[in-house]
């Protein structure tokens, strides 16, 4: 997946959805106008005479009836798009969803927890909400949300049933495509703007509903013919709803399904759970839950729309294009086939999933140190040799081009190292992650952890905000923390992101504002405070009115280069102990960036407040120059031929404040096995 194509082409679509919206409300306005004023019309003729009304009257009654219905759209729309602004799950829960606690034990929802939270480590992003729609038998899946911080993934009692891990997983991540790529924010602005078209055929129910129960029959008449006459204009708006959706959807389908084969490397997996739907008697059909208003965001098609109105290409197309050789006939006898095997195959799957897991990677991650420099080759594992070569000099802009590819698009090796990184958590600090009432202690005892020895005044500190309560629960999970390498702690914390945004508002606010004073307890903020600080903050605060962030900007390099080369010299600084390497770094990424730039490398002295100033501004670059960007810090990092464990937070720190998620930075293949300094 192209990411950055990805949002470009989001954002045309997303400027096409306003445009069929406009077109459509703007027909529908004028068909319910020259209605209501024939209908008028004719009533009117038949009370004052043969001459009935005038022009001018005929005119200003369609003016009204225009204003009216362009209001009605409007008002019910803006409500629609309102009741949306918390995000994701409240879709999930108004087709009613069941939200899967972080703690469960129950296997199915154990199983789809650890599928959902290694996708999410395998892209960079916190674990999704996790819904289960219990009522429906069919297999279907949505995502939902406006940005990755508060997204929300549903799934059907079928999927949980019906699925192996595998093609769960292939499901999963073509859920993650749609966060990923922009398709999610789209989907959810669907929703709010054809609620508005929607509502007039529901209003026009109503009206005739109402005037069949009245008692003046003559009077009712007039009511009834134009409640009559919207209804049949409002079956027009649901016309044009289902035509605009069917427009912007069909495609991104194929696409998520190809992005699910990139993240699994397993074309069978997304295959099978099609060929799934089409084997089982429910399909892909949602029986208790509203498919109308989100038929556009589900994994099948969970309405039944014919071709013309249909938001999925045909199911059989889906197929074909995953698995070119397969035949419709064929479906009667897998049907046949996997009744006969279908326990026996999920558990090989299963077991042979997790040994080929390990054999990628043989040393687990006892065989990466612990310290903060991890060798040279912990670079993109499929691109390491290419970065490492473009930083001996020759070949790195290409490198980094290609590095920058891999921004919200992990591939299978990620997916695997995701899976070995929450696997090794010390069982303790998992689940404390996966606790509603220990994910405030959790992060904290990262804190206090990353300070070292001098714990003490960190401590206290906790006691004094939280009480004595939550420094004993801090205290407890410290000790664990020397069996936790470094690489897993933005892995922790994508795991108990969900847990955390539950907490009251008030109670988050106060544990930012506690976060923020650790950080500066010790009068220096460590590039691990740092990164910690801003994407807790970052992700809290999207994550509670999510329908403000913006993920696409119209910006242009020219217009932000000075932030652009502060985010460059904090880079270079930070990756290179000598200050004319550094410099030499720095000008390499700013050369990548704007060949003509003078701007000379002048390190910030407040380098957190400078690169603070700097990001909101980054952010609201257009896509293709965000890419541009991207590839000239990376660029600038891998100068030395190498990432370090913190140098690569950082980076990734900055992506995320770009709303473009890096995926985890892989271990080389041929690291030896090393002993961990307290992993026993």
């Amino acid at each position: 997946m192209d990411f950055f194509g990805a949002q470009r082409r989001a954002l045309g679509q997303s400027k096409r959805l306003v445009a069929l919206f406009v077109i459509a409300v703007g027909l529908i306005v004028t068909v319910v106008a020259s209605v209501v004023a024939f209908a008028w019309g004719v009533f009117s003729a038949s009370e004052v005479g043969p001459a009935g009304p005038t022009a001018t009257d005929l005119l200003a009654v369609a003016a009204v009836a225009a204003l009216v219905t362009a209001a009605a759209i409007a008002l019910s729309s803006w409500i629609r798009t309102s009741q949306l602004r918390q995000g994701g799950g409240v879709i999930a829960l108004e087709l009613g969803g069941t939200p899967i606690p972080p703690d469960t034990t129950n296997p199915s929802y154990r199983r789809l927890r650890n599928v959902v939270e290694e996708m999410a480590i395998a892209s960079g992003v916190p674990v999704p909400d996790i819904y289960v729609l219990e009522q429906e038998a069919g297999i279907n899946a949505f995502a939902a949300g406006y940005t990755p911080s508060d997204a929300a993934i549903g799934v059907t009692r079928g999927c949980l049933e019906q699925l192996s891990r595998s093609e769960l997983q292939g499901v999963i991540a073509h859920e993650f495509s749609h966060i990923l790529n922009g398709d999610m924010r789209l989907n959810i602005r669907l929703i709010g703007l054809l609620f508005g078209i929607l509502m007039l055929s529901i209003l026009a129910r109503y009206a005739v509903h109402m005037s069949r129960g009245g008692r003046d029959s003559r009077g009712a008449v007039p009511v009834m013919v134009v409640a009559l006459a919207v209804m049949i204009v409002g079956s027009i708006g649901v016309f044009f709803g289902r035509l605009i959706k069917a427009g912007l959807s069909r495609q991104r389908e194929y696409l998520a399904d190809a992005s699910a084969v990139q993240f699994t490397r397993d074309n069978t997996a997304v295959a099978g759970a099609l060929k799934k739907i089409a084997m089982t008697a429910q399909g892909s059909q949602l029986v208790a839950a509203d498919g109308e208003q989100v038929s556009h965001m589900l994994f099948g098609d969970g309405v039944g729309y014919s071709r013309l109105f249909a938001t999925h290409p045909p199911l059989m197309e889906r197929i074909q294009r995953l698995d070119p050789g397969f035949r419709p006939e064929q479906i009667r006898e897998l049907a046949a086939q996997w009744q006969r095997r279908r326990k026996a195959e999920e558990d090989a799957a299963e077991a042979a999933e997790l040994y080929e897991t390990r054999a990628r990677f043989p040393g687990g991650l006892g065989a990466l140190p612990a310290t903060d420099a991890l060798p040279g080759g912990v670079v993109d594992g499929v691109l390491a040799g290419a970065v490492l070569a473009g930083g001996a000099g020759g070949g790195g802009e290409a490198a980094a081009g290609s590095v920058a590819r891999q921004v919200a698009n992990p591939g299978f090796d990620h997916v695997r190292y995701a899976e070995l990184l929450r696997g090794e958590l010390p069982e303790a600090l998992a689940h404390a992650a996966h606790m509603h009432d220990h994910a405030i202690d959790l992060v904290l005892a990262v804190l206090v952890d990353a300070a070292g020895r001098d714990r003490t005044r960190h401590l206290e500190r906790i006691e004094a905000d939280r009480g004595p309560d939550a420094r004993a629960a801090v205290e407890t999970l410290l000790p664990h923390f020397a069996r936790l390498h470094p690489v897993q702690r933005a892995p922790l914390l994508a795991i108990a992101f969900p847990a955390l945004k539950r907490r009251p508002a008030s109670e988050l606010k106060a544990f930012r504002e506690l976060v923020g004073a650790l950080i500066r307890l010790d009068g220096e903020v460590s590039l691990f405070e740092y990164v910690l600080g801003r994407e807790l903050e970052a992700h809290l605060v999207e994550a509670d009115d999510p329908s403000r962030a913006q993920l696409f900007g119209t910006m242009r390099l020219s217009e932000v280069l000075p932030e652009a080369a502060t985010a460059l010299a904090v880079l270079a600084m930070h990756g290179h102990e000598n200050i004319e390497d550094a410099r030499r770094a720095y000008l390499k990424g700013l050369y990548a960036l704007e060949p003509s730039a003078t701007h000379p490398f002048s390190p910030p002295g407040d380098w957190i407040r400078a690169l603070d100033d700097a990001l909101p501004k980054l952010d609201r670059l257009e896509p293709i120059a965000k890419e541009l960007l991207i590839e000239a810090l990376l660029l600038t990092v891998q100068h030395d031929g190498r990432i370090t464990l913190h140098e690569g937070e950082l980076l990734r720190a900055i992506c995320a404040a770009l709303h473009c998620p890096l995926p985890p930075f892989l271990p080389p293949g041929d690291v030896a096995p090393a002993e961990r300094s307290g992993a026993q």
